[in-house]
């Protein structure tokens, strides 16, 4: 995938997206399993517990993902 962002296969599981927030305290990662359910987990500390934690349905992550990525708008 692009720069920044690191995939680890999760046998049984899905797939692991590891995001590069640019900020060496704060990391981002998001679990997309087989069944579409995605897991969003935000780290801000050096600890390996995170610090939130989202499960989204399909629908729910295509949303936030719409709004993060700008193509979302109110008319």
């Amino acid at each position: 995938m692009g720069q920044g962002v690191h995939v680890q296969e999760l046998m049984g599981i899905g797939k692991r997206y590891d995001i590069d927030t640019g900020d060496r305290s704060t990391r981002v990662s998001v679990v997309v399993r087989r069944d579409g359910t995605r897991d969003l987990y935000v780290f801000t500390s050096d600890s390996e517990e995170p610090t939130a934690v989202l499960e989204l349905d399909e629908e729910h992550a295509r949303k936030i993902g719409a709004v993060l990525a700008g193509t979302f708008f109110e008319a």
